[in-house]
């Protein structure tokens, strides 16, 4: 039986772990941090996903976690690829940490397979002069990359029905990945090469935040114009070749938000990306600004911000516009107050609905999450009675007809409102 060894147990790791031990194979999970690993043993998950708990009771049976290295047939690399702001280039310091572990243990025949998204060129430059420490060299083992497509919330459904890419450094390599994979996959497997596969998976999530940023702008011209931009974006999208995303505070996760600058570090001819992130940075921005009439003259004001997670219904806070937005607020003085019936852990602290708008004077949705439309505004104990939706995701009728002074980011026709209780 094929035994296959994945290095990193977080949000696209573990998952592919457990498919691949309900497929039948044995696999075994690695990961540095022990707590995880003594969770996995003792029948705990650490990740809150739809339909994990279930695989998880099937793939028990072929699945155990670890923190050292085994011998396998397959080594699957799941680990995290930040980014160094500062620079703006990848930090690829957990890739080099799971390639030198596997070469310790690299033999003849071997399967090596990069999941984590990485810059073009990596498997090639990076990934295999560290396999080849091992005294093998390619073609002695076999390499390739197979960029996940799966978000928070959907992870498990899109694994197994979205259509994956498999890149290999040969004919080889690309077969027995596409094999293996073939045992959960329900989507077509596409093949192309190493570099190439690498290429799309940034691409793919690069034409969503330039779509974004597109959104974005527009919805600054039509605030100055006095049109509604998501009435005009709904009408635009009904000509059959045109498909503009929706607005928002900003963009987050760990893949669009990074994705794209993953491009710009291995090219100068990365314009059209740059700005696209860098309008996207600065939507928490345009929330501040849209909010300083709204607490203008009021002692102390307080924000109270709905939604801290990057994406609603999902309690990821990874790379979430939120953070950016509370510490703008916090240095023009407001006090900041937060909510999430999602989000578990935070940088700031999270209250309950009643204490996070107890004698505040305006909510700030940022993150849509479902349960907010149940929200009865009439029972909020606020100062002064504020909501700016920078998703348009509430029913603003019932939260006017509750004396709120409502603003909807990109709606250029929200111009009236008064600083009164």
């Amino acid at each position: 039986m094929t035994k296959i060894c994945v290095l990193g147990l977080g949000y696209i790791g573990l998952p592919t772990a457990l498919l691949f031990a309900q497929g039948g194979f044995t696999v075994v999970g690695i990961d540095i941090n022990e707590k995880i690993v003594q969770a996995l043993n003792n029948g705990e998950l650490p990740l809150n996903e739809p339909g994990l708990d279930d695989l998880f009771l099937n793939a028990r049976s072929n699945f155990t976690a670890q923190t050292e290295m085994p011998e396998a047939d397959v080594f699957l690399i799941a680990v995290p690829t930040p980014l160094k702001r500062s620079i703006r280039v990848s930090d690829l310091d957990y890739v080099r940490s799971a390639a030198e572990m596997i070469s310790l243990r690299l033999r003849k025949g071997n399967l090596v397979i990069l999941e984590s998204t990485v810059p073009p060129g990596t498997c090639e430059n990076f990934v295999l002069p560290i396999l080849e420490k091992s005294g093998l060299k390619r073609g002695d083992f076999f390499c390739a990359h197979c960029p996940e497509r799966a978000i928070p919330g959907k992870t498990l459904h899109e694994m197994i029905n979205n259509d994956r890419i498999v890149g290999g450094i040969d004919k080889k390599s690309v077969d027995l990945t596409k094999e293996i994979y073939s045992s959960f996959v329900k989507g077509r497997i596409f093949t192309t090469d190493a570099k190439t596969a690498e290429f799309v998976k940034l691409i793919e999530n690069t034409s969503r935040d330039v779509n974004i940023a597109l959104a974005n702008e527009l919805a600054q011209i039509a605030d100055n114009c006095g049109i509604d931009v998501w009435e005009a974006i709904g009408l635009a999208n009904k000509h059959p070749r045109v498909q503009i995303l929706q607005p928002g505070p900003g963009v987050g996760g760990h893949c669009i938000a990074i994705d794209p600058l993953f491009l710009t570090e291995n090219s100068t001819q990365t314009r059209i990306i740059h700005i696209a992130r860098d309008i996207n940075e600065s939507m928490p921005n345009y929330v501040i600004h849209n909010i300083r009439d709204y607490l203008y003259g009021l002692k102390d004001p307080t924000i109270s911000v709905f939604g801290v997670s990057y994406k609603g219904d999902i309690e990821d806070t990874r790379e979430t516009p939120a953070l950016k937005f509370i510490q703008l607020a916090r240095n023009e003085g407001y006090q900041v107050k937060c909510h999430d019936p999602c989000a578990k852990k935070f940088e700031y602290e999270l209250l309950e609905m009643d204490k996070a708008t107890e004698d505040s004077d305006c909510i700030v949705l940022i993150t849509d999450h479902k349960a907010f439309r149940h929200i009865d505004p009439s029972m909020l104990n606020m100062r002064n009675r504020n909501l700016i939706d920078t998703r348009n995701f509430l029913d603003h009728d019932k939260w006017r007809d509750c004396g709120f002074n409502v603003k909807i980011l990109g709606n250029g026709l929200d111009t009236g409102h008064s600083h009164q209780k």
